[in-house]
């Protein structure tokens, strides 16, 4: 039996050690900064309006602000994922996230202290989400490596249907403090625990020379930074995080002001989250079986006519089905980055190459809540610049037409050398 046959059979049984390595991560992902602070943020984007008399532009500046630091940061975040292990350095971003986020509880009137508080989380932001988590995972799974990475992935998904409804409840019942308060404590009693004991890497120095070469054969940094294939990756990322995070981020307030019920709005967030959350899961299993840039383009697509969509909704079902499109091409977008780094890079410096891609894609990111926030405080109106950031999201959909052939290869066992040896053969 060949090793990637072999490989194959461990990965498909429940029982194999790195599906708990998996359901870890879908936890530790499920409370991070790309799942319970994204999610969120529309959420509460009213009420910090209302108690402090801050315009959406100013509050959007803040996840601006987090982005941008997130990247700056990610590079860096990455070299250590790929020096020191994912452990060491999820844990320490986990507690200073979940202290960060529940300390929001406390704000003042001072827009500095929300910018200084969201720069801090968008500095460990990142040691938090499945970059953070995706090495250790594809050290585990080669030939199930898609469905691996889109559970974790699907962890996003979780909370994006969770907490959009349950920040909005603690809201309605206990008030903005209160939800900040437990949310983040969540991320303390939940995702700790369980990264420290089950989330770890392959252990070569008693695993296969298939493992060893899983973790040691590809691309260095510098190589992958000169690929072709990287630098449509990043143009994919830039056009589709500008367009799909800005809608995010606006979505509650824009159903809101469409006359749709603050509960209503935050149902359609969670459809978003749902779809893509069934996304990710859809994605994993289609890149197991087809060309990953071809199965990136149908979803982005898909996103880039919710946007579309989003620009005239004014009801709750026409609003829930922009978001449900929107979800499906975010969770294509996230569960096909990883996977395709490892296909086109392999897992040498896969971190940091990971680490690159979230620069771009948080600048990106940036970009969109601030851009969408400023238009409507000058027109009053998502309307035009949505229609915009539809057609910005199909570019990003097409330009995965553009990559090549995947250029790393599943690792092979080395072969056993079954003829006779002579005494004299050394």
């Amino acid at each position: 039996m060949s090793a990637s046959s072999l490989t194959g059979q461990q990965e498909s049984r429940l029982s194999y050690i790195g599906w708990r390595v998996v359901l870890a991560a879908h936890f530790g992902v499920m409370v991070s900064f790309g799942s319970m602070l994204v999610f969120t943020f529309s959420i509460f984007l009213k009420p910090l309006s209302a108690e402090f008399g801050w315009s959406r532009e100013s509050i959007s500046t803040s996840f601006g602000l987090a982005a941008m630091t997130v990247a700056v940061c990610s590079p860096i975040l990455g070299g250590w994922l790929d020096r020191y292990g994912p452990r060491r350095v999820i844990i320490p971003c986990m507690a200073v996230f979940g202290l960060a986020f529940a300390s929001l509880a406390l704000l003042t009137h001072h827009l500095w202290h929300l910018y200084g508080t969201f720069v801090l989380l968008g500095v460990v932001g990142n040691g938090t989400t499945q970059m953070g988590y995706s090495r250790a995972v594809s050290s585990w799974f080669d030939r199930r490596r898609g469905v691996a990475l889109s559970f974790i992935l699907a962890g996003v998904g979780v909370g994006s249907i969770v907490f959009p409804f349950l920040a909005q409840s603690i809201i309605s019942v206990a008030g903005w403090r209160v939800a900040y308060m437990c949310l983040g404590g969540l991320v303390l009693v939940l995702g700790i625990p369980l990264t420290a004991r089950f989330v770890t890497e392959a252990d070569v120095a008693r695993s296969s020379e298939v493992t060893y070469q899983r973790l040691t054969v590809g691309s260095t940094v510098v190589e992958g930074l000169k690929s072709r294939a990287f630098w449509i990756l990043i143009a994919m990322l830039v056009l589709s995080s500008v367009s799909i995070n800005g809608a995010i981020t606006q979505l509650s307030a824009l159903l809101t002001d469409r006359k749709v019920a603050a509960e209503s709005a935050a149902l359609a967030a969670s459809a978003l989250g749902a779809s893509s959350f069934g996304a990710r899961l859809l994605t994993g299993w289609l890149l197991d079986r087809f060309f990953g840039p071809r199965v990136a383009f149908a979803l982005l697509s898909l996103a880039a006519g919710g946007i579309w969509l989003l620009a005239s909704a004014s009801t709750f079902w026409t609003g829930a089905l922009a978001a449900i499109l929107i979800g499906l091409g975010l969770g294509g977008e996230a569960a096909a980055t990883p996977y395709l780094l490892t296909r086109y890079f392999g897992l040498r410096s896969f971190s940091t190459l990971y680490g690159f891609t979230w620069t771009f894609y948080a600048l990106a990111a940036a970009i969109g809540p601030v851009i969408l926030g400023r238009a409507f405080d000058l027109t009053g109106s998502y309307t035009r610049l949505l229609l915009v950031l539809a057609a910005g999201t199909f570019l990003a959909a097409a330009a995965m037409l553009a990559m090549p052939r995947y250029t790393v290869r599943p690792p092979v066992a080395p072969k056993k050398d079954k003829s006779p040896r002579s005494p004299q053969q050394h």
